[in-house]
């Protein structure tokens, strides 16, 4: 029973054991913090404050205990940073749109100081939000209850427009019918005789004290009439002024404030205080202008209970007529509803609803719309019209524009032009200028042919046609004899609105005729046939004969045209041999081409390019040595350098033999240089290993190695969770190595053995000095270059360079040697098989391709399935 307890304690040990370990393998290790969203951070840092972490370096600390790197620690700690202050902004933007929310009383001081103007209104304005609920409101009323998109009213951004704010001119000279009122301030000056200025302010009774002079009554008078009669009273103090040698002017200096009434429909109705200089338009654009229902046509300047004047806006915004109504004090403007409005839609140039009124008509309408579109159709005008019961359509044809008389809630739709021509031909192929054409009254298949310049030399005269469309406009086609229209020995064809005639060119109706020439000449490829070509002109217009070739067994296969299909050796194809002259001179009589012929130049079979190899390093005379036999090897070509010499370190000689090239740009396989260094020549262009750009053991080389190392890495780290297989493909091209791993020791003692290769073209033979140093790289904590022993392992190089990473996959280390072979690691149940290390070699370890996280579900599955493993050893031992 105590064995029972025992077992059943040591199960549960077990599952809280195995549960924590996977709840460890859904932690941070894996975790890059550039991937993480802004709410997975947030959440990040509740999850850190439920433990009473909130400090951004506790909250780092954390992150790191549960595997995080402390590189992406400090990548977090900066988000963590960022996110707060995003957090705290957004808190003072709440605040600042909560204090500003509501209804502010705004008053705009209308004051002459200083010849400085501001205006005020004792209306109550709405602030910014309650601005931005209006303009939100006004965009949702822009469409109404079945989505269709509402025109806007003509004229009802003037008074929105902050760009336009009708202010009245204050540094021009005072108006001379300007009326003088109580408050304002008049600048009498005078000069001559006399000199004196004076300052007076108009008082509540009308009256100015002029000094010597006494008081003069100058309200209600206007500026012209005021400077009459001050002058004549200055004139009883000042006898001057009668006679000319003294004169007086006078101006106003502080314009005083009038209040002014807007009722009626307005956007802001109610009590202005504005400047006395100020004129309805000033008004107007103070109140916010007409509303939705506010004429812009009859708007009233009403005074003493009297309409003194009415403006219509329209004359502003169709002609930049302007009424300067001056206003006065206690003036009232008054903004009746309109009384007819229609809508203008289609194809006019500015689409929006208008007020008209009752003397005016359709003509009028469209000039305020600025007229039609050049695609309008004018000869009509849909109206739609609403009746007592229901709505009815119109149309109002062009004699009746001027007399029709628009009825309110009238909808004027202009339509679009039809997209077709009603006398257009068109004529394509072989003629010298095909393209539409007018069809003109009994034209004919013949004009239109000479319309077009006549035919081209090409022109297939056996047939043409025209495309013609049937009264139900279902299409036909009408064939004609070219050739007999053109002479007239066949009827001529009348056209008719929308044919289309095709005359083809005999190159239209066949293959293109060319040639074809492959083998040893300098620019193969395909040409154009041409009549009377033969087989000299083809090779000279391929540049001429490559060094190697052999005009003795030219070869030409043609075409066979009437092969027997029942026969199974039938011919398919005829084969010509044909000798000509090396210098393609005219020697008998040439060969002449048919077009799709395919010429090949074969080599000759004693030329050959030499191929050279280069060796380098510890050996007497290092440099490039040409090979002199087929079966030349390694050995061979070192005696010719003079063999090694005394700091030469064999073991670690390697051989770099170029792989196969990768596939070139289909569009760049046929290039050539100009100089006959095409794909053929083994050292033109980028083949030639042994020039000043080739592959030298310089920088460039070293930087190759380097590259080619990581990217080996690289595929190394993704082996076991690679997930882009075109990327690996791409990069299985320039991963190829170049080195062959060979045992120079061996192949100086027994040049006989299979160790000896034999040489090719670009072969590059390195021979270094004695290595004293071996380098690790990969996934360990100092990369670093040790000092070699003999008989060291390869873990004791990894612990001098600080050991592996957390994240190294130390069963992928693997030695590259000096002589370019690589060896990796082995292992057996627990324990790793390291290589042994030679002088000159690089340890590499890659990282451990990405953990897959166990989530709750997962973790869930591990403890059901210990469970059900304790719950079975439980019942076995019972």
């Amino acid at each position: 029973m105590n064995l029972k307890r025992a077992i059943t304690a040591l199960i549960f040990f077990l599952i809280i054991i195995v549960s924590q370990t996977a709840f460890s393998q859904s932690n941070l290790g894996d975790v890059k913090v550039d991937d993480l969203t802004d709410t997975q951070v947030r959440q990040l840092m509740q999850k850190a404050a439920s433990v009473g972490y909130t400090d951004d370096a506790q909250i780092a600390q954390m992150a790191v205990a549960q595997g995080m790197s402390p590189d992406e620690a400090q990548k977090l700690t900066l988000r963590i940073d960022k996110i707060k202050k995003e957090d705290n902004n957004n808190n003072n933007n709440n605040n600042n749109n909560n204090k500003s929310s509501g209804n502010n009383n705004q008053f705009q001081n209308n004051g002459y100081n200083g010849r400085s103007y501001n205006s005020y209104a004792d209306t109550t304005d709405t602030s910014r939000l309650g601005k931005r609920n209006l303009e939100n409101n006004r965009n949702k009323k822009m469409r109404d209850a079945f989505g269709n998109l509402i025109p806007k009213i003509f004229g009802e951004e003037l008074f929105r427009n902050s760009k336009i704010s009708f202010e009245p001119n204050l540094r021009m000279a005072t108006p001379k019918s300007y009326v003088i009122g109580p408050d304002d301030e008049l600048l009498i000056d005078l000069t001559g005789d006399n000199e004196a200025n004076y300052n007076l302010k108009v008082n509540p009774e009308g009256t100015i004290r002029l000094q010597y002079v006494g008081l003069i009554a100058v309200g209600g008078l206007t500026i012209e009439e005021a400077t009459s009669k001050i002058r004549a009273a200055m004139s009883k103090t000042y006898p001057a002024l009668r006679t000319g040698r003294s004169n007086v002017s006078i101006n106003l200096g502080n314009i005083r404030s009038i209040k002014v009434t807007i009722i009626g429909e307005s956007v802001k109705p109610g009590s202005y205080t504005l400047s006395s200089l100020s004129t309805v338009f000033n008004a107007l654009y103070a109140s916010g202008g007409p509303n939705e229902n506010g004429s812009f046509r009859k708007i009233q300047v009403i005074r003493n209970s009297k309409t003194i004047a009415t403006i219509d806006v329209y004359d502003f915004l169709l002609k930049g007529i302007q009424k300067n109504i001056r206003l006065q004090d206690q003036d009232v403007i008054n903004i009746p509803v309109y009384e007819a409005r229609v809508e203008m839609g289609g194809e006019v140039k500015r689409p929006a609803l208008y007020e008209v009124l009752k003397t005016e008509n359709l003509q009028n309408v469209i000039d305020f719309a600025g007229g039609f579109t050049s695609q309008a159709y004018t000869a009509n005008i849909k109206v739609l019209q609403n009746t007592n019961k229901e709505r009815k359509i119109v149309d109002v044809d062009a004699d009746q524009f001027s007399t029709y008389k628009p009825i309110n809630g009238d909808k004027y739709i202009i339509e679009m032009i039809l997209d077709r021509f009603e006398n257009r031909v068109e004529i394509s192929g072989a003629v010298f200028r095909p393209g539409k054409y007018e069809l003109e009254k009994g034209m004919t298949l013949k004009q239109l042919i000479a319309k077009a310049d006549g035919l081209k030399e090409d022109a297939f005269l056996n047939r043409g046609y025209i495309s013609r469309l049937n009264l139900d406009n279902t299409p036909s086609l009408l064939s004609f004899d070219v050739d007999k229209i053109i002479k007239g020995t066949q009827a001529d064809i009348s056209l008719q609105r929308e044919d289309k005639i095709t005359i083809s060119s005999i190159f239209d109706l066949r293959d293109e005729y060319q040639v074809e020439i492959k083998g040893e000449v300098r620019n193969p490829g395909i040409f154009k046939y041409g009549d009377n070509m033969n087989l000299e002109s083809l090779i000279q217009l391929a540049g001429g004969f490559n060094e190697g070739a052999t005009p003795n067994r030219i070869e030409i296969s043609r075409r066979v045209k009437n092969s027997d299909a029942m026969s199974v050796s039938a011919t398919t194809a005829q084969i010509f041999t044909v000798n000509i002259d090396q210098n393609l001179k005219v020697v008998g009589d040439p060969f002449i081409l048919q077009p799709f012929d395919i010429v090949s130049v074969r080599g000759s079979e004693g030329y050959q390019v030499q191929k050279i190899v280069k060796i380098e390093g510890e050996v007497l005379y290092p440099g490039t040595y040409t090979i002199q036999r087929k079966d030349e090897k390694i050995s061979d070509v070192l005696k010719r350098a003079g063999g090694l010499t005394a700091m030469a370190f064999p073991a670690g000689a390697s051989l770099r033999r170029p792989g196969p090239e990768v596939p070139k740009d289909k569009n760049k396989e046929k290039s050539n240089n100009g100089n006959g260094e095409g794909d053929d020549n083994p050292y033109g262009n980028n083949r030639n290993p042994y020039n000043n750009n080739s592959r030298n053991k310089n920088s460039s080389d070293i930087s190759k190695d380097d590259t080619e190392k990581l990217m080996n890495l690289k595929r190394l780290q993704q082996a076991q969770g690679v997930k882009d297989t075109t990327s690996l493909q791409q990069d299985s091209l320039s991963l190829r190595s170049d080195f062959v791993g060979i045992d120079l020791v061996r192949i100086m003692q027994k040049p006989d053995s299979r160790y000896n290769l034999l040489l090719e073209d670009g072969d590059v033979i390195t021979v270094p000095k004695e290595l004293q140093t071996i380098r690790v790289s990969g996934e360990i904590l100092k990369p670093i270059n040790i000092v070699y022993k003999p008989g060291k392992s390869m873990g004791e190089y990894i612990n001098e360079s600080g050991g592996f990473t957390y994240n190294a996959n130390k069963k992928g280390a693997y030695v590259v040697y000096a002589n370019g072979s690589i060896k990796s690691t082995k292992k057996f149940l627990f324990f790793y098989d390291y290589p042994s290390i030679k002088p000159g070699a690089e340890i590499f370890v890659p990282k451990h391709p990405p953990r897959e996280k166990i989530g709750i579900t997962g973790i869930a599955a591990i403890a059901s399935a210990l469970s059900s493993f304790a719950v079975i050893i439980v019942t076995l031992i019972k």
